[in-house]
């Protein structure tokens, strides 16, 4: 095969605050022969996700930081185009962690799995059929536990993980409160099936909240922190469990000191008092899930009892533009880079 050039999205400068365009640089590369164990790839689809933002900071965290100069972190859906390892083939279709770029050289070992015709698209092994879809599995599964009767509340639930969990949790006998921003995503949320569906831009939201929750709320998967987080904490019973997967609302504060009294000795207490259990986690952490995951997740999205929304932006170039969106909340559904 020719020389490849592939076209990527390098980190140019690491943020203060909000990401902004100087932060990326677009750029071409010429592409090294693939050595043993290394796979040619061509990226097709690209996630983007709010976890990299924490990568673009040089703090500590549960992974390394993208160096300046790197490719900016990301998986991919990509196809084979030549393979020096003998458990991949030209041709062959691979989840893989592929990067802000139309084309890499990877290890074998970046590839997640091998992607098969399975009447899916290919952009969900990215979101309700990938990563956030797990997320979503795998904090229910082992932190939130949610019984039936009791009640469910998740924020960012129109997004990939959010809906997932509702949905999941619904199955499971639950009463589920979605909260979302807009009146668009709140109408979705009602039409995916949760039992009650609130606009966290309400004026009165914190009281729609409590209305809504008139037995307390038994699990509560954080997705954002911030106002959601405040209106919640007060609502929670005896014993509730909260999977912290997300905190979007602070993302770009970390490391600074956010103004206000500190309100934290007063959430130990509470979290001694009732009783809670708050636990982060990154999907990894149960990673002997998996797969039972994608044979419970085939099957509920081909027989309908998992809905999903994508929302897919056209070209690599696109790709700042659109997670700073993402940060933000302008995106409806899995956010997905089409590369093709």
């Amino acid at each position: 095969m020719g020389d490849i050039i592939t076209t990527r999205i390098v980190l140019a400068s690491r943020p203060s605050g909000e990401p902004r365009a100087d932060n990326f640089r677009l750029e071409q590369a010429p592409l090294a022969t693939p050595g043993p164990g290394q796979l040619l790839i061509r990226n097709r689809y690209l996630s983007l996700d709010p976890y990299m933002r924490g990568r673009m900071d040089a703090g500590r965290s549960y992974a390394a930081p993208v160096a300046i100069d790197d490719v900016m972190e990301g998986r991919t859906v990509a196809e084979v185009l030549e393979s020096q390892h003998p458990d991949y083939a030209a041709g062959e279709l691979v989840l893989a962690s592929g990067g802000w770029q139309t084309h890499a050289v990877i290890d074998a070992r970046a590839v997640i799995r091998k992607l098969h015709d399975d009447g899916l698209p290919l952009s969900t092994s990215l979101g309700v059929y990938g990563m956030p879809g797990f997320t979503a599995y795998a904090g229910l599964h082992e932190i939130g536990k949610p019984q039936a009767g009791e009640t469910l509340v998740v924020a960012a639930a129109s997004g990939p993980v959010g809906a997932t969990v509702g949905q999941i949790a619904r199955m499971q006998g639950a009463r589920t409160v979605g909260i979302a921003g807009g009146e668009a995503k709140r109408q979705y949320l009602e039409s995916i099936g949760f039992d009650v569906a609130l606009d966290h831009r309400a004026e009165d939201f914190a009281a729609q909240l409590r209305a809504a929750v008139p037995q307390g709320i038994d699990v509560y998967f954080e997705n954002v922190g911030g106002k959601v987080f405040d209106a919640v904490v007060p609502l929670l019973n005896d014993f509730a469990r909260i999977p912290v997967c997300g905190t979007i609302a602070n993302y770009n504060s970390r490391g600074e000191i956010l103004p206000g009294p500190d309100r934290l000795p007063g959430f130990v207490s509470q979290i001694l008092r009732q009783r809670l259990t708050l636990r982060g986690f990154i999907q990894r952490d149960f990673i002997h899930l998996f797969p039972q995951f994608l044979t419970d997740m085939g099957a509920w999205l081909k027989d309908g009892r998992i809905q999903y929304r994508e929302d897919i932006v056209e070209g690599l170039e696109q790709a700042p533009e659109a997670f700073f969106g993402l940060l933000k909340g302008r995106n409806f559904g899995k956010l997905v880079v089409k590369l093709d």
